[in-house]
Parts: C-alpha cells; sequence; structure tokens
C-alpha cells in the first residue's frame, strides 16, 4: 500500500536547491502512486498548491518591533504555525511528513507535532543548520565548528549577517531545537553526502538515525539525458554555474582565469555580481552571462569542455556537479564538503579549496585530458536517477525508527 507523504519547505517555487529537490520529490513520489500534499510560508512567488490555504501566514524578519517578534516567535515554534500545520495533518492525514528546510520561516515545531500523533518524521538536510546557527559553518571568511560544541559562538562572533540581534535569535533558536530535542521527534535525518553524515554525528545526532542519499536530477531532465545522445562535439571554454557570493569561490577562479588564455562563462547572479563584473569584465576571454533558465544552464553545460566548482565552504551534495556529470561534462571541483565524493578520475579533477594556484593547475589538466562523455553521462544518469533515489527513499519511510 503506498504511503501518504506530506512534504514541507518553508518556500514552494524553485529559489534554491532545497526548493528543486522538493519540487522534484513531488512530481516522483506522484508519479510511483502516493498521494502527496505540500506545507510551506505563504508567500507571493509560491506556484499554486491545492495545499496552498493551508500555508503558514508569511513573517518577515524586516519591518518593525511587531512583525519582528512574530518572526522570532515562529523560530520556536510559538503562534500561529501550530494551528496551520494541525490543520493540514488534520485534512490530510498523512503517514510520513518529509522535513525539507524548514528553519526561521517555518519552524522545527512541525516535527513535534507530528511525533506527537504517531506519524513518522523524516528530514532531508540541505544545509547544516541543525550544527551551526549561521547555517553556513563560516565565520569571518574562513571554515568554522566552534557552534559544534558551543552555540554561545554565534552569538559571541555574531556570525548571523554580522548583527547582534539576529545572532541572538540565532542562538535562541539553536538552543531550543538542540540535538537532544530533535532527534527524539525526528525518525531519520537524511543526509545527502557522507560528509554531512559525518559532521551530524560528529554533532551529537544518533549515528542510528543518520542516513546517506545523494540527491537526484529532475525526472524531466533525466528523462531527456537518458534519450539524446551526448554532445562529444565540444565547444573551447570552461564554465561555472552558481551563485556569485563569497563562499562559492567565484572570485578564486575568477583570479585564475585571469591569469589562462582559456575563455570561461560564468552563469549566476548574487551579491558579488556587479563587483566581479567591474573587476574581471575588462578580460575579452571571461564573459559574464547573468542568471540563465534550466535550458539555458542544460545548453551551455553540455558543450563545455569542463565545469568548475570552486566553492570554499561545506557544500553538500551540489546539484551543479550532479547536472554537469548527467550531461557527460566533467567538473574541477574543490577538496571540500561533498564535492570529492563526487569525482573520480574518470569525470573531473579536485584541487585545495581557495587556493589558486592549485585552481589553475586543475584547470590545465581538466582542459588536456581526453574524457569518455558518454561514460561519464552514463554512470551519473544510473547513480542520481529519480528510481535509484525513490527505491532508497520508500526503505526509509519504511523502517521502524531507531530509538
Amino acid at each position: 500500500m503506498k504511503q501518504r507523504i506530506l512534504l514541507v519547505n518553508k518556500f514552494y517555487y524553485r529559489r534554491g536547491g532545497d526548493c528543486v529537490y522538493l519540487l522534484n520529490l513531488e512530481e516522483m513520489l506522484r508519479s510511483r502512486g502516493h498521494e502527496v500534499a505540500v506545507f510551506a510560508m505563504d508567500y507571493p512567488e509560491n506556484i499554486s498548491s491545492e495545499w496552498s490555504a493551508y500555508f503558514a501566514p508569511e513573517i518577515t524578519f524586516q519591518g518593525g518591533a511587531a512583525q519582528k517578534l512574530k518572526a522570532v516567535g515562529r523560530t520556536l515554534g510559538i503562534g500561529d504555525i501550530n494551528s496551520s500545520f494541525s490543520s493540514v495533518i488534520d485534512k490530510f492525514k498523512p503517514d510520513v511528513v518529509h522535513l525539507n528546510n524548514i528553519h526561521s520561516y517555518l519552524s522545527p515545531q512541525l516535527a513535534k507535532i507530528a511525533a506527537r500523533r504517531g506519524i513518522k518524521v523524516v528530514w532531508t538536510l540541505h544545509d547544516y543548520k541543525l550544527l551551526c546557527p549561521s547555517y553556513s559553518c563560516r565565520c569571518r571568511g574562513e571554515i568554522c565548528e566552534a557552534c559544534f560544541t558551543d552555540k554561545s559562538q554565534v552569538v559571541r562572533r555574531r556570525c548571523m549577517k554580522g548583527s547582534l540581534g539576529a545572532s541572538v535569535i540565532a542562538w535562541l533558536e539553536a538552543m531550543k531545537w538542540d540535538s537532544a530535542t530533535l532527534s527524539r521527534m525526528v525518525d531519520s535525518f537524511i543526509c545527502p553526502s557522507e560528509f554531512m553524515a559525518a559532521k551530524m554525528r560528529q554533532g551529537g545526532f544518533p549515528a542510528e538515525k543518520i542516513v546517506t542519499l545523494n540527491n537526484f536530477i529532475a525526472p524531466e531532465m533525466w528523462e531527456r539525458c537518458k534519450a539524446a545522445d551526448v554532445n562529444n562535439d565540444r565547444d573551447d571554454y570552461y564554465c561555472y554555474v552558481g551563485r556569485l557570493s563569497e563562499e562559492k569561490g567565484v572570485e578564486t577562479l575568477l583570479k585564475a582565469a585571469a591569469t589562462l588564455p582559456y575563455r570561461l562563462k560564468i552563469a549566476g547572479d548574487g551579491p558579488l555580481a556587479d563587483e566581479l563584473k567591474k573587476r574581471y569584465g575588462g578580460f575579452s576571454h571571461i564573459e559574464f552571462l547573468g542568471h540563465l533558465d534550466s535550458n539555458g544552464v542544460n545548453n551551455l553545460l553540455s558543450r563545455a569542455r569542463f565545469s568548475v566548482i570552486p566553492s570554499e565552504w561545506y557544500e553538500n551534495n551540489p546539484f551543479s556537479v550532479i547536472e554537469s556529470h548527467c550531461l557527460g561534462t566533467p567538473v574541477a571541483g574543490a577538496h571540500i564538503g561533498g564535492i570529492p565524493e563526487l569525482i573520480t578520475p574518470d569525470n573531473g579533477v579536485t584541487f585545495k579549496s581557495g587556493d589558486t594556484a592549485s585552481l589553475v593547475a586543475a584547470i590545465e589538466e581538466a582542459r588536456n585530458k581526453h574524457y569518455d562523455y558518454n561514460q561519464i553521462s552514463h554512470i551519473a544518469l544510473s547513480r542520481f536517477s529519480p528510481d535509484q533515489h525513490y527505491i532508497t527513499l520508500d526503505k526509509i519511510y519504511r523502517t521502524k525508527s531507531a530509538l
């Protein structure tokens, strides 16, 4: 008998990797006969859903004191979040509540409500929020794990946007929803990478409740890649696809690219976009493409000699690597977080994160090496297929909880 699954994420549109995963998962579960409901925060950019009437009211951390106080209450599980989520549970009667990115705009209170009703709770972790109150395991531009053992460090170091107030709120949230509390409410923590699973164990979460399950590509993209011939006639460029922000290491990539004669195409937008264009836009072999839709990204990746993932933070299981490989495109990836788990000598190279010289050498190696594009695509499509993901996820849904 197919289970009824309630999927939960704070936004319900293609905003980031967590949202992309949720929408792909909803499509995949429905295609396999499951009844699926969705719960999110009411937000103008959300796509239409039959469950929108049950969404939690929108909150904001901007504006006046009353708005901010309501938002803080939401993070701590106080207020209308309880009635909103209880209503959708009453209506849908799920067998499983599958949480995704729920902090701040929703709340771990949802796990508590579901667990009290005897509903199985699984939680796919898309970032390090349960270990690091500011999400990223970075402080002042450097990797930091201080909060793994002392959550007050987020206040001492003002990690949350450099703000004392925001950091205090993050600390209160972390203390309210500590590892012991969350572990009592959640049956399985799904980590998309072995790296994240190891960090969760390091942070005090019970090993028996931690399971590793890689992300998967959208069913539509998987079918398209499976049916299409891999492009072996590659153009003479390499590319970066992603957010233009400090933790993504884009400036390190541009510093390396500036010393090389090879064409680089940068796709994406973000807080550093204007600054980076001003600094590197004058190089004739560096092209900024701005934001591309999914078709534009696929076209860019499928024609590139290779792509580069220069991250300088603990990437989890990045779609950028997975999608590149599914299109047969090798990846030069920083040796950090979960990235090395995805790269072998047959599908790319790794380099020291944040090290320009190491990245230059990796670009040279990736450009001069002969790759079997068809084999890269074949292996990736098998590893990251919706079918493979579903087989494991269904077992997680049905496995009896560890005590």
